[in-house]
């Protein structure tokens, strides 16, 4: 795939996956026990996130400290476990197949453009990053233990308390949408 077309996926992948949730909401059919189950793995994903973004400074120091000493992706991963507690609460088996199909199919190319982004960047730093730091599913241990305090500055920043509005929009209206179902 052209490093073109993998841009492009850069910039849709956040309104394309608004456009995935109006159709989520339509086809979701969540009960009180899915919601629970749903709701508490998708919050576990906003926090990892909310950990993610209070690590990083983007394009001026490659982040290797908190959820990064895990993994290259930790905010990326926040979203998959948001998306898969989301497909959970829904209810519905298929749209799960829907949301892995997307991710993989929109957040593998990107985070393959954020890598070589960060190599022309970070250059040796991030090579060495690279070998020792898996892209997405984590380590069992840090990579390296570094001082690196979480900067609750960089989380307002980065604006990450508008992944927790959302959150807590989407599972209000699929609890609502489970209270008229039943």
């Amino acid at each position: 795939m052209p490093r073109f077309d993998k841009r492009f996926l850069q910039r849709i992948r956040i309104p394309f996956g608004f456009l995935f949730a109006i159709i989520f909401v339509v086809f979701a059919r969540p009960t009180l026990l899915t919601l629970l189950i749903g709701g508490g793995v998708a919050v576990v994903g906003l926090l990892i996130r909310a950990w993610s973004s209070g690590h990083i400074r983007k394009a001026s120091v490659l982040a290797v400290t908190g959820p990064y000493a895990f993994t290259r992706n930790p905010l990326y991963l926040g979203s998959f476990v948001m998306g898969l507690g989301f497909t959970i609460a829904a209810g519905v088996w298929w749209l799960g197949l829907i949301f892995a199909a997307l991710f993989l199919g929109i957040y593998l190319p990107v985070m393959s453009v954020e890598a070589n982004d960060m190599l022309d960047i970070f250059g040796k730093d991030f090579v060495e990053y690279r070998k020792n730091v898996p892209l997405f599913f984590p380590r069992m241990t840090p990579w390296k233990t570094m001082d690196g305090k979480f900067n609750f500055q960089l989380y307002l920043q980065y604006r990450e308390y508008q992944a927790a509005i959302g959150t807590a929009a989407a599972i209000a209206v699929l609890s609502a949408k489970a209270y008229f179902l039943t």
